[in-house]
């Protein structure tokens, strides 16, 4: 059933966007990679490949599938730096997604 256009101010792009980054954070390694990602940004520490790796009991693979899944939900920005990639939360996609989810109900 679909409620008035009027009535509904739970807009289509707000319906991709909390459909994209729930199935990121639907699974527990991948909130917890990202959860250590928004720590270590806010204590302004970098953070590469190989914390990651450090911080959990994942393998490098596994770390990159997880962290390729943060990106795709544009919840993660990778930028490069020579032969390194450092991972940054993006906090204005974070923000739109709260704001969508206050929405919801």
């Amino acid at each position: 059933m679909r409620l008035r256009k009027e009535l509904d101010d739970f807009l289509e792009e707000d319906v991709l966007l909390t459909a994209r980054v729930s199935d990121a954070l639907a699974h527990p390694a991948r909130v917890r990679i990202f959860r250590y990602i928004f720590i270590k940004n806010r204590n302004r520490t970098p953070v590469c490949n190989k914390d990651v790796v450090a911080a959990f009991d994942y393998s490098q693979a596994t770390i990159s599938q997880h962290i390729k899944k943060l990106v795709g939900a544009e919840l993660v920005q990778v930028k490069r730096e020579n032969k390194f990639s450092f991972y940054y939360v993006n906090i204005g996609n974070l923000g739109k997604y709260l704001d969508a989810v206050k929405k919801f109900g």
